[in-house]
């Protein structure tokens, strides 16, 4: 049980080398917010991937090998990410700018946690991703659904301990980093 959690934690932080858009989002948050707002952040995007690694485990990859379903949740995602580009965008005011790192914008852990679940869960490429993860690891390690479950228990921890960390190292940094 121990070298499966192992393996899952280490395949896990493996993954979180795969940097991008949500980590640059959380970074954002902790460095125009504050570090809570950051780590509610973080417990949504850990959320948003237990949520995943539960449906992919159940066996949902098999709804998404339909067209479809496939090209609705693609669409569905596609929309999500626009309009929180749109949203990012009309928020920047040039004149209202953050010059120093002791002027940060009002904090909001809900808004923080709200914001990075939304974009996290809005990616069906993740839920693919998790599905084809936990196939392979039953094929190869022949896992059983609860070896899965412990698996994806530590795979998820990882999102935890590395986004964590990263948001810790940043505030730690906050004062040498131009905002």
């Amino acid at each position: 049980m121990t070298a499966i959690m192992l393996h899952g934690f280490l395949t896990g932080l493996i993954l979180q080398i795969a940097i991008g858009p949500v980590f640059f989002f959380i970074l954002n948050i902790s460095l125009q917010k504050t570090i809570i707002d950051g780590l509610f952040a973080v417990s949504a995007v850990t959320l948003a991937d237990y949520i995943f690694i539960a449906l992919a485990v159940l066996g949902v990859g098999k709804l998404l090998e339909k067209t479809k379903i496939k090209i609705t949740l693609g669409l569905i995602s596609s929309l999500v990410l626009i309009l929180f580009g749109i949203i990012m965008i009309l928020s920047t005011n040039p004149s209202n700018q953050i010059s120093s790192p002791n002027n940060l914008i009002e904090s909001n852990y809900i808004a923080s946690f709200i914001s990075a679940f939304l974009l996290t869960i809005s990616s069906p490429l993740t839920i693919v991703f998790w599905t084809s993860l936990f196939a392979t690891k039953a094929i190869e390690r022949g896992y059983a659904q609860r070896q899965l479950i412990f698996f994806g228990t530590a795979a998820g921890l990882a999102t935890l301990v590395f986004l964590g960390s990263s948001v810790t190292l940043l505030s730690i940094m906050r004062a040498s980093i131009p905002i």
